[in-house]
């Protein structure tokens, strides 16, 4: 048994390749863009982690030496030192 190629004409067969080709150039410009969106979302990442990176290391050049027993505030936040006689509310019995 023979294979039966349907009979095309040049010009027929040169539309159909144009139009694969264009329908193939379409595909290579959504994957060129593709591409581009990844690259700039993958440096947005890069630059994040990188900020992170600064901050944990900025908080753990604060950190004391081990021989330092004190509590040391590492957010930079100013915290109001507290007295005993504050936590204290004066009892009457």
């Amino acid at each position: 048994m023979e294979e039966q190629i349907p009979f095309t004409t040049p010009h027929q067969a040169d539309t159909d390749v144009a139009t694969s080709i264009e329908r193939l150039a379409n595909k290579i410009k959504l994957i060129a863009e593709a591409v581009k969106t990844l690259h700039q979302e993958r440096l947005a990442q890069e630059t994040k982690i990188e900020d992170a990176q600064k901050r944990i290391q900025h908080i753990l050049s604060r950190l004391p030496d081990q021989s330092d027993t004190r509590q040391m505030n590492l957010l930079g936040d100013a915290a109001t030192p507290t007295t005993p006689e504050d936590d204290n509310e004066p009892t009457t019995h």
